[in-house]
């Protein structure tokens, strides 16, 4: 019997299929090597033989870097494209009737507190809902000031237009107008012929040109003609005046180029910590010193450092020369002095001098002595050893802030201070002593080389600042005043401003160092005028208050205080940054955003506005008349 052929199995159709598939994914895939080199070689042509990020970390005058996507890695959602049309959403200005608008010191609603010791001069800010979102207008005329020091002696009438003080002070030589300049003669209620011979009488008993006394106090300042006397001397006079019926007197001073904010002796304590001020000053300032136990006086000696001076010129001093001019009583001018005198004594301070119109006391170095006399001379009680530094709304009390203690008599308390220049770069007591929690000497000398090394960026940014365009400077979060002691070998002056609530109490540091500044909480309006600081520095601010208040109220007050042609520099995360840039093109400020010193890859950054060139806005103001 025949074998039947053996039959070759059917193809699988599967296999077919399977083999096809794979022949496939191996082209698709040769096929996508292949293009991904040749786009390499590509792209390495066209973008890295010249590195970008590399450019714009030499020099921050090339052209703007491509758009960078954020979105999906940083905290804060950008603007949507129809919102970045800022030519359509500029923020308006407000009408001309709020050209110096104080918003903390607003004459309206002042009236609503009570006269009575003053209260109705005190910060009164606007509640949120109360707060305006509009542009402050600048005058009509206005015009660059004149550059320090000529500003000393002169400023255009039509950038501080107020007559009164020309006509109520005309005898008194405070200021002048001659065609269209504001013109300083020097004088002054108590020095009507001139400060010269004011301050050659007081460098007799106050030891003016040794470096020991560095910052002033001025209380009723008028136009700051003592506080500009003493730049001569190297001091640097903080000028405090209320905004009253002689119209602004801190904005001539702060026209001048010298440091002045507004302020008064009445309900709080003054906005500076515990033993800042050298020397205290009131010519005929017209403070009730004696009244209420002794309240404003004792407030004087929690702001003067041990062995500070305090300088009384006018009422009841030399009465019986002046009481005629003055108008008053012989007998109630002689009690008035005799009051004085006693709560200077039960304050322990010593009188040091009394020559012609002037009288001059000097607080103790340390409390020893004090301690030991004061319930034999009735003085007023010694406060809570706590607080002594605090000075943002909290009540003045008729009690004798205690000074550190010391181990023996002779010792200055709370340590002492090198004299001016020196004391600017030497390690502040506060910090020596542990003081300040978390500062450390060694953060000390850290503190000064970063701002050393950021100050000298800034200037190769800022083409002006060393040509002398800036003269009012502030720094809206300043630590320890590094910033103000790198830009000291500027022809400058620093409002250096600590907010009340940061985590170190450093404003006392920054006084020992013989710079000047302020407590601020940036939620409210700094107590200024409109258009008195050249520039402005703001590092780590927005990040600060980002949970506090809205940031767009704070560029507001930020665009109110700065000059039409002044400078801003804000130093944040680029988050922040991006959302600041957003509101300042609403502005119309001429803005951009640059690496910092750190380079393109730290993701801090620095928004600088820098409005050198002037612009016209007169016609944006007019139509919204």
């Amino acid at each position: 019997m025949a074998k039947s052929p053996i039959q070759s199995p059917a193809p699988n159709p599967l296999r077919r299929t399977l083999v096809r598939v794979l022949l496939m994914t191996l082209l698709c895939s040769l096929s996508y090597i292949l293009g991904s080199y040749k786009n390499s070689n590509s792209i390495s042509r066209t973008h890295f033989q010249v590195p970008y990020c590399l450019q714009l970390n030499l020099t921050v005058h090339k052209s703007p870097s491509p758009n960078l996507v954020f979105e999906p890695h940083h905290k804060i959602s950008l603007p949507s494209d129809s919102e970045n049309s800022v030519e359509h959403h500029f923020f308006e200005f407000c009408s001309e009737n709020f050209t110096n608008y104080c918003p903390c010191q607003d004459t309206v609603r002042e009236r609503q507190f009570n006269m009575e010791k003053m209260l109705h001069r005190e910060r009164h800010c606007p509640g949120k809902d109360e707060m305006i979102r509009c542009l402050i207008p600048r005058p009509v005329g206005y015009r660059t000031p004149f550059p320090w020091p000529k500003s000393r002696d002169f400023a255009w009438f039509k950038n501080v237009p107020f007559k009164r003080l020309t006509v109520d002070k005309k005898k008194q030589n405070w200021v002048r107008l001659e065609g269209d300049r504001l013109v300083f003669p020097g004088g002054g209620t108590s020095f009507p012929m001139g400060v010269k011979g004011y301050v050659k009488e007081l460098v007799k008993v106050v030891p003016l040109k040794l470096g020991t006394v560095r910052t002033a106090l001025d209380v009723g300042c008028g136009v700051a003609s003592f506080g500009a006397s003493l730049v001569d001397f190297n001091i640097l006079t903080m000028s405090m005046a209320p905004k009253d019926i002689h119209e602004g007197q801190v904005q001539f001073a702060l026209d001048r180029g010298l440091p002045a904010m507004l302020g008064v002796l009445s309900t709080y304590r003054l906005p500076y910590p515990s033993r800042s001020f050298d020397m205290a000053h009131c010519s005929r300032c017209l403070v009730p010193w004696t009244g209420d136990e002794g309240l404003c006086l004792t407030e004087i000696d929690r702001v003067l450092r041990p062995g500070g001076y305090w300088v009384l010129s006018g009422p009841p001093i030399n009465w019986k020369v002046n009481y005629k001019g003055w108008q008053r009583r012989p007998q109630d001018l002689e009690q008035e002095q005799a009051n004085l005198e006693d709560l200077a004594r039960r304050l322990c301070w010593r009188k040091v001098a009394e020559r012609g119109p002037i009288a001059v006391w000097r607080k103790p170095t340390n409390h020893v002595h004090c301690v030991k006399k004061s319930k034999t001379w009735k003085s007023p009680r010694f406060c809570d050893d706590t607080g002594a530094d605090a000075g943002w709304y909290k009540k003045m009390e008729a009690c004798i802030t205690p000074l550190p203690k010391v181990k023996d008599i002779t010792d200055i308390s709370g340590g002492d201070l090198e004299k001016w220049p020196k004391r600017l770069n030497a390690v502040p007591p506060r910090i020596r002593s542990g003081e300040i929690e978390g500062i450390t000497i060694q953060d000390f000398h850290q503190d000064n080389h970063l701002w050393n090394h950021r100050v000298s960026y800034y200037e190769s940014l800022l083409k002006f600042l060393s040509a002398g365009k800036y003269r009012n400077v502030m720094d809206m979060k300043a630590g320890i005043g590094g910033f103000a002691a790198a830009m000291s070998k500027y022809p400058v002056w620093i409002m250096n401003v600590v907010p009340f609530d940061a985590k170190n109490s450093s404003l006392g540091v920054i006084y020992e160092r013989g710079l000047i500044g302020t407590y601020m909480n940036w939620c409210e309006a700094f107590s200024t005028y409109p258009r008195t600081y050249d520039l402005i520095h703001a590092n780590g601010v927005f990040s600060m208050y980002l949970d506090k208040c809205d940031i767009v109220d704070i560029l507001f007050e930020m665009h109110r205080i700065l000059r039409p042609e002044g400078t801003l520099i804000i130093r944040d995360h680029i988050d922040i940054i991006v959302k600041a840039k957003d509101i300042t093109d609403r502005m119309r400020w001429a803005s951009r955003i640059i690496h910092s010193e750190q380079g393109p890859f730290h993701p801090e950054k620095i928004l600088l506005v820098d409005n050198s060139e002037q612009v016209d806005y007169s016609n944006d103001v007019a139509s919204k008349q």
